[in-house]
């Protein structure tokens, strides 16, 4: 797999989310809804929990920027319904059990599965990038401001 960049097309996917769901990028396009898509190693482990509740923090804000925020690891529902429910999140979480997602968006890691943040835009282009492992909350302000200027773009 190619390794993606900014002004690509952003692959569209289809994954179950912790009710159960299925959840694909297409869905998102249609509403003309710009998406936050963050993969993150594990639940409940002290640098995804940080990002996650970082993300719940800051949700109003990418919501009143028109945006939607989804999580993405290989937990599978149960531990994801476990995690939104402990820590409030306010957003969806999809299950990558087989790894398919991660694989497609080319995130991966060395002992840990990858961290790595997609902004795409209402048009499914990807409009920003964050890749990093052990950095579990610089990416999120930045997301934030690709966010709101999309949104002053319209």
């Amino acid at each position: 797999m190619t390794k993606l960049k900014v002004g690509n097309i952003a692959p569209d996917f289809e994954a179950k989310n912790y009710l159960g769901q299925t959840v694909t990028l297409k869905e998102f396009k249609e509403k003309s809804q710009p998406i936050v898509l963050y993969f993150y190693p594990k639940d409940n482990s002290p640098v995804c929990t940080k990002e996650s509740c970082e993300f719940r923090d800051k949700y109003q804000k990418f919501i009143e920027a028109g945006a939607e925020v989804i999580g993405v690891s290989s937990d599978g529902e149960d531990s994801h319904k476990s995690f939104v429910s402990k820590y409030s999140l306010p957003f969806t979480l999809l299950t990558d059990k087989n790894g398919k997602l991660a694989k497609l968006y080319s995130v991966n890691g060395i002992l840990l599965p990858g961290r790595k943040t997609f902004i795409i835009d209402k048009h499914g282009i990807i409009a920003g990038i964050h890749d990093g492992l052990l950095s579990s909350t610089s990416h999120i302000d930045e997301s934030l401001k690709i966010i709101e200027k999309l949104k002053s773009q319209i």
